[in-house]
């Protein structure tokens, strides 16, 4: 029996939880296909030679990496400071295996570039990535002769130190392009040029002894916190989210939301919306979800009628935002953890509301858009019956329950949280083809075969998806290494100054510098590089102000969840967002386009940290009742609405300038009730502002009501652009 033929009896095509049937192929296909994989290369993921030595040296590679980080968060104890080594080793020995010097195209075979095979992988690759193994692991080695000479490096600490700096740049800038790697860069020239500065930027500087021992023989630096959550947790995620997708999970989620909302105005649209917050929750990638989820949903909204730009900046919009809801979120939110110093359930609880209530926010705006261009939803004949979708896909949702079982209800750490979650999502990986084997008659021993490949396939998969983020995250490091030498302080004074000690110009300014730092920077360098520089000063010049007599106290973690918000929008922010390059490449649409469509759908998300920093409701912060949980939610859901109303323009119908600005105030009132009751109602008393909020939306929902009613009764054939709730 053939491989194919093999495949084809244990996983038939009809009748497969999670099957989607591939659409005919086109002549351009094979070129938006490769643009996907190279958007997707650019975000996080290696693609190297499909076979030969390179080929299984990866694949061995990533698997053993894979089960070193299993073993580290189960059974093998190791120092935490060897965990991190290894995970960087790692890391770069999957890059220089993988990615060439150069990666632009080439245009003749004379090329200087192609004389020096700087296109290509060579065995020059691999000593380099040999070298810079060595050098990562190097702390390792030499440890207990490192620990007796603490902040006096040797000549050999200093080798090893300034080529694991150099090199380790290097590889950032193969898998992550040149931004993080020239910021870096900068910092590491501010700490040597520092006293030759003019006075307003002069530092002390380091001596290149400290700097190593700073940042390649200390907890600060390149071995500290960033690189610390990306070995012990993020790698845990990333893989758990690559396994799920790999075992059927992403699909599953797009044909359970396309049969639940399917038949609704803007189906496809609000499918689509459902399908990624789902996937984005394990996947962690906003360019990832987007290629995942947006191959099948785009076309189905273009299909529908919407219009290319529109459907694929649909699908940005609520990928981006897939990082930013619970249970698992983006390696970011880790990080938030240790700095904030809380357990990973208080940040994923703070970032519940916010989360949901953004998630609401674009579903009304799917509505609106549907209503717009009198768009209805799809028969119910074409459509996968919900009850069945859900009973052939119940399996996919077990691995999910164990995660938030092991973090909600034992406490556990979210390392072994997931752990155990990625141990039912083995099982189900093995088992799920030998029952459909069972099912179909088919070879039970070739079923269970290909249900252990498929496994380690998509553990290696995963370590693959984690070599950037690793780089990412260490790359970071040394620019909180570079902080703690002594240029926080710098930095903060000089952010203080240009503030002018103004708050709200600082809180500007932070949110101006993450957009044009995301434009080059992954989320968990942008949110590392913000945080440490911003989060801080946010805190402090809030003390000793006051908003309606009331003192302004801004916590800790709504500072950090704000940088992360503005760092997580930079994914569609143009000219750059790489989400917004991935969706115009499946909608066949100008990318520009897309991002800005994107960025005006995401303005909803921009509102939402500015208030949480002033309102620490929004993040249920000394929340414990669930029915006061719940009416949060409710009420900034509805400040949602109101606020994508008034840019949209439009609630039963078109609205005039006056009903903006009713909106626009009911968004004020709803997010930020103090507003109205800060003014005639001591601070305890803010729940009342709720009712003035919801008295100005139903005021122009009753004036709009009364302006339309009677043309609709008029003009029955209308009705389809209209805005009626189904």
């Amino acid at each position: 029996m053939t491989e194919k033929n093999e495949k084809e009896m244990i996983l038939p095509k009809a009748g497969i939880p999670g099957y989607i049937p591939k659409p005919k192929k086109n002549a351009s296909d094979d070129v938006i296909g490769e643009y996907k994989r190279q958007v997707m290369k650019a975000d996080k993921g290696l693609e190297g030679d499909k076979t030969g030595l390179s080929a299984k040296l990866t694949y061995l590679v990533a698997l053993a990496w894979a089960f070193f980080q299993m073993s580290t968060a189960s059974w093998l104890l190791l120092d935490s400071l060897y965990v991190k080594a290894f995970h960087l080793a790692f890391a770069l020995a999957l890059i220089y295996l993988n990615l060439p010097t150069l990666k632009s195209e080439l245009k003749s075979r004379w090329d200087l570039r192609i004389l020096l095979a700087l296109k290509r992988v060579t065995i020059i690759d691999w000593m380099i990535g040999i070298v810079g193994v060595i050098a990562a692991l190097y702390i390792v080695i030499d440890y207990a002769g490192i620990s007796e000479r603490p902040g006096q490096p040797i000549g050999r600490d200093l080798i090893f130190g300034v080529l694991l700096v150099v090199l380790m740049l290097e590889a950032t800038r193969r898998v992550l392009g040149p931004a993080l790697p020239v910021i870096s860069g900068a910092f590491i020239a501010y700490v040597f040029l520092g006293p030759y500065l003019p006075d307003a930027l002069a530092f002390k500087g380091a001596t290149l002894s400290r700097f190593i021992s700073q940042i390649t023989m200390d907890t600060q630096g390149i071995y500290g916190v960033p690189l610390h959550v990306s070995a012990t947790v993020v790698f845990l995620f990333v893989m758990f989210g690559t396994m799920l997708d790999r075992a059927g999970g992403g699909a599953f989620f797009t044909r359970l939301a396309i049969s639940g909302l399917g038949q609704y105005r803007g189906g496809a649209a609000k499918a689509a919306v459902v399908s990624s917050a789902l996937s984005g929750m394990v996947s962690g990638s906003s360019i990832a979800n987007v290629v995942t989820t947006g191959t099948f949903t785009i076309p189905l909204m273009k299909r529908l009628g919407y219009p290319a730009k529109k459907a694929a900046a649909i699908e940005v919009a609520s990928s981006v935002n897939g990082q930013l809801a619970p249970p698992v979120m983006g390696a970011a939110a880790f990080i938030i953890a240790e700095y904030v110093n809380v357990p990973y359930i208080e940040v994923a609880k703070a970032a519940a509301v916010p989360a949901f209530a953004s998630y609401m926010g674009l579903l009304w705006i799917t509505h609106i858009e549907a209503c717009k261009l009198g768009l209805k939803g799809l028969p119910k004949a074409e459509l996968p019956r919900f009850w069945i979708e859900l009973r052939n896909g119940l399996h996919y949702l077990i691995p999910l329950a164990v995660l938030i079982w092991e973090l909600v209800v034992e406490m556990h750490s979210a390392e072994l949280s997931v752990f155990h979650a990625i141990i039912a999502l083995m099982i189900i990986m093995v088992l799920q083809p030998v029952a459909i084997a069972k099912v179909h008659d088919a070879d039970l021993w070739a079923a269970f075969k290909f249900g252990i490949k498929n496994t380690l396939d998509s553990m290696a998969a995963g370590a693959n998806n984690m070599a950037g983020v690793a780089l990412a995250t260490a790359s970071a490091g040394i620019i909180v290494g570079c902080v703690s030498l002594g240029l926080g302080q710098q930095i903060t004074s000089f952010v203080e100054v240009l503030s002018m000690g103004n708050i709200f110009l600082m809180i500007f300014i932070t949110a101006c510098a993450s957009l044009l730092l995301g434009m080059g920077l992954p989320t968990t360098a942008n949110y590392i590089i913000m945080a440490s520089l911003t989060a801080p000063v946010i805190v402090e010049l809030a003390v000793g102000m006051h908003l309606h007599g009331q003192e302004i106290v801004i916590p800790l973690i709504a500072a950090h969840l704000f940088c992360l918000y503005f760092g997580i929008l930079a994914d569609d922010t143009p000219p750059v967002g790489l989400a917004a390059y991935a969706g115009a490449a499946i909608a066949k649409e100008n990318p520009i386009a897309v991002g800005v469509q994107g960025f005006l759908y995401d303005i909803r998300t921009v509102i939402i940290p500015v208030f949480f920093l002033f309102n620490s409701d929004i993040l249920l912060l000394g929340v414990d009742s669930w029915v006061e949980a719940l009416f949060i939610f409710c009420m900034t859901s509805l400040g949602m609405i109101a606020f994508t109303s008034a840019i949209q323009g439009w609630v039963l119908d078109k609205c005039n300038i006056f009903e903006r600005v009713l909106l626009l105030g009911t968004t004020v009132i709803l997010m930020f009730p103090a507003t109205i009751t800060g003014f005639f109602l001591p601070y305890n008393q803010r729940y009342w502002g709720y009712l003035v909020g919801l008295a100005l939306f139903g005021l122009v929902y009753l004036v709009q009501r009364y302006r339309y009613g009677n043309s609709w009764k008029e003009a029955p054939e209308a009705e389809s652009q209209r805005l009626v709730l189904d």
